[in-house]
């Protein structure tokens, strides 16, 4: 799995010209599904995400959670994570996970930070959505499930 998380002072998702999700101050996460990923995966990550301290405090340290400042997020499908660029001009994207299984991981992974974070919105699974941000930072961390071991 892949997950981009932006610190935003806002977001939102479109589809078809109507807003389907929309944040305030919180979390813009792009979540991808490769092969070989897993349902295990997904509450290492949710709380690994969750209890993330990447807001400031007083004193001006990323010390705090999202919760910790009353955040929220938006959390939105993303295959294209799996782009494998490293031959010819065009992506493939063979090692995405197949459409089934990763709209189940997606499924799941926002229940996980529904019992998390008080509000989570999300974008549409395979549809042609446009997002907004406003980036706060920016701050924007990558996480790979490669890179762990669960």
């Amino acid at each position: 799995m892949k997950f981009v998380i932006q610190r935003v002072n806002s977001a939102s998702v479109k589809v078809d010209g109507n807003v389907i999700g929309s944040i305030g101050k919180g979390y813009l996460i792009l979540f991808g599904a490769g092969e070989g990923d897993t349902e295990d995966m997904l509450v290492p990550f949710a709380d690994k995400i969750c209890k993330m301290r990447i807001f400031a405090d007083e004193n001006g340290k990323t010390n705090l959670s999202i919760n910790d400042v009353g955040g929220e997020m938006l959390i939105v499908s993303q295959f294209t994570l799996y782009a494998d660029c490293r031959k010819g001009n065009r992506p493939s994207f063979v090692h995405a996970c197949e459409p089934d299984l990763a709209n189940e991981l997606y499924e799941k992974f926002v229940a996980l930070c529904r019992e998390r974070v008080a509000k989570v919105e999300t974008g549409e699974f395979g549809a042609d959505m446009k997002v907004s941000l406003e980036n706060d930072g920016p701050f924007t961390i990558v996480l790979d499930s490669r890179d762990f071991k669960l």
